[in-house]
């Protein structure tokens, strides 16, 4: 017998599945957009035929998906895409997935930037790079942007350069798999950066396992992990940056809530920087800390 389904029928049928396994608050948002995503429709085109009726096969696909939601993938990893900065990305396991807090951080580059876009090229490197929304964004909405993208992780770097493809800056960016914790890559670079920026990993050690569920289970630990007081990344990049940037060149970071006054008294007492700056996230979380070189 073939099983068959309305539209309406299945996503009642999957909130309900969702909420008893403990995905309570977004199980209607999260069950309409797995659909979306097996028909490839947008959520409207559910709501507008509701009373479609689904095939077997179909079902079964949606039904492979929301079983990996409810035992906690996150959303992004089941649906392979993630907005940030109003362009597309796409996510997998081997990057983290692109939060609304860092779009402060580039919001901030691109701000910043407005003095001096009137010159031949605007050079920035990203440090861990991940999923490339931080270089695949400076690279799109700053105009004569000329970009380095670092990442320790070969697969992430996959996933960055598929990215800036599907935006169209591809031909802006050089992708450079390399470890900043034995310094910076090698690529004749040394004096000429006007940026430096990272969201690295800042997660102390032993906080990763006391994470929610969908980021512990699922979020590359390699990404996440920033040593013993979550600072080593910081104190790497900041003993090295200087040498790469321009005078007055810009150095900026994500921070974890609580690590703001760390970072900043790290470029404090480094000597190589003035112009601290430590900005906040719109509930008012610092959480952007930049300086220029001295």
């Amino acid at each position: 017998m073939i099983m068959e389904l309305t539209i309406r029928e299945l996503l009642n049928q999957s909130i309900r599945y969702l909420k008893n396994h403990g995905v309570e608050n977004n199980a209607v948002l999260d069950a309409q957009l797995i659909l979306s995503h097996i028909l490839n429709v947008d959520r409207l085109y559910l709501t507008l035929h509701r009373d479609k009726r689904l095939e077997e096969d179909t079902i079964n696909q949606y039904n492979k998906l929301l079983k990996l939601r409810a035992e906690g993938m996150p959303l992004q990893y089941i649906t392979e895409t993630q907005e940030f900065m109003s362009l597309p990305f796409k996510v997998t396991p081997d990057v983290l997935i692109p939060r609304g807090d860092t779009e402060i951080l580039v919001e901030y580059i691109v701000d910043q930037c407005k003095d001096i876009e009137d010159k031949k090229h605007v050079y920035i490197m990203d440090i861990g790079a991940g999923s490339g929304c931080i270089t695949v964004s400076l690279a799109y909405y700053i105009k004569n942007s000329r970009l380095w993208a670092v990442d320790v992780s070969s697969k992430a770097l996959k996933i960055s350069r598929y990215n800036a493809r599907l935006n169209g800056v591809d031909n802006k960016i050089s992708f450079i798999q390399h470890d900043i914790l034995e310094g910076f890559p090698e690529d004749k670079i040394e004096g000429l950066l006007d940026i430096v920026v990272s969201n690295p990993p800042y997660i102390p050690s032993k906080v990763i396992d006391s994470l929610q569920k969908e980021v512990k289970d699922y979020e590359p630990h390699l990404a996440l992990d920033g040593g013993e007081d979550g600072l080593k990344f910081y104190r790497k990049i900041i003993a090295e940056a200087y040498k790469y940037l321009k005078p007055e060149g810009l150095l900026a970071f994500e921070v974890g809530h609580d690590q703001s006054s760390s970072v900043a008294k790290i470029m404090e007492q480094n000597g190589s920087y003035n112009s601290i700056e430590i900005i906040r996230d719109l509930a008012g979380i610092n959480r952007v800390v930049t300086a220029k070189r001295i």
